[in-house]
């Protein structure tokens, strides 16, 4: 009875400021956790196993909210690296792209330019072999372009390549995140079934009391 009478106070502080705050603040968990402790070791010492165990239920409770908020928080930063990540590496591969697709266009660019000169080069000094020395132009413009071709489709197979990479490890990134969130929701689930089990034991014990003559 002295211990009911001198906890009243944090009783009125516990209902009328502390269940106004969201179930993971931190201040709250600390406040619960603490009058937990204290709950269960004035119980133990008075011999009071409803005290004991609702303050054990208290304390077990507050710890799994603190590391499922903890998980949450951790979990989050994770995943908003991991999209960081990937959008950074998504915008150098266009980057990429970019590039590779300007130097092919030039170099396919250049060949048709450099071919035409051999083409009027050849018209110009070879009268009597015009149709050979174009055929021959033609041929070496033909190479340069297949070079070409060629250039860019290995540019864009490296770059969908890398694309490929970076994607694959951000996902993994992402499940790791996911993961992390998961086991959260678990502790959660567990600091809540912890709950449920100490009310059940409570309302137990209450109908045993209420019995007894």
């Amino acid at each position: 009875m002295q211990y009911k009478i001198a906890r009243f106070p944090f009783q009125l502080i516990e209902d009328g400021l502390v269940v106004r705050m969201a179930a993971e603040t931190p201040a709250r968990l600390f406040y619960e956790r603490s009058l937990g402790i204290v709950d269960a070791a004035v119980g133990g010492a008075l011999g009071d196993d409803d005290l004991m165990s609702r303050g054990q239920a208290l304390a077990e409770r507050s710890d799994a909210l603190s590391r499922a908020a903890r998980l949450d928080a951790a979990a989050a930063r994770k995943e908003n690296r991991a999209t960081a990540d990937l959008r950074a590496t998504l915008d150098n591969a266009a980057d990429k792209s970019k590039q590779a697709r300007q130097s092919t266009t030039r170099a396919a660019a250049q060949a048709r330019e450099d071919a035409e000169d051999r083409k009027s080069g050849a018209a110009r000094t070879a009268d009597k072999n015009a149709t050979a020395g174009k055929r021959q132009a033609d041929e070496v413009a033909e190479r340069r372009m297949s070079a070409a071709n060629a250039a860019k489709r290995l540019a864009q197979d490296n770059i969908r390549a890398e694309e490929n990479r970076a994607g694959a490890a951000a996902k993994a990134k992402l499940d790791d995140a996911q993961a992390k969130k998961a086991e959260a929701d678990e502790r959660r689930a567990q600091a809540e079934r912890v709950q449920q089990l100490a009310d059940a034991e409570k309302q137990k014990r209450q109908a045993a009391v209420a019995r007894k003559p």
